[in-house]
């Protein structure tokens, strides 16, 4: 699966990245999520899944590759 971020709708609430945190970071600049790595697979997708359901601006998804 691939991983989508709407940086203009996230909030920099960094749930994401205590979630999973080989995924995501954050930036520097602003606080917005920033992409570690664009494909998910197995383990590391139930992870990335729970990290798109905590966030509060619903700014991360995921899409068939």
């Amino acid at each position: 699966m691939k991983v989508v971020t709407d940086t203009a709708r996230c909030v920099g609430a960094g749930q994401c990245v205590l979630t999973e945190p080989a995924v995501f970071d954050q930036s520097d600049d602003d606080g917005t999520v920033v992409v570690l790595v664009e494909h998910v697979e197995g383990e590391r997708l139930a992870s990335v899944e729970e990290a798109v359901d905590m966030c509060p601006s619903q700014a991360i998804s995921l899409t068939a590759d």
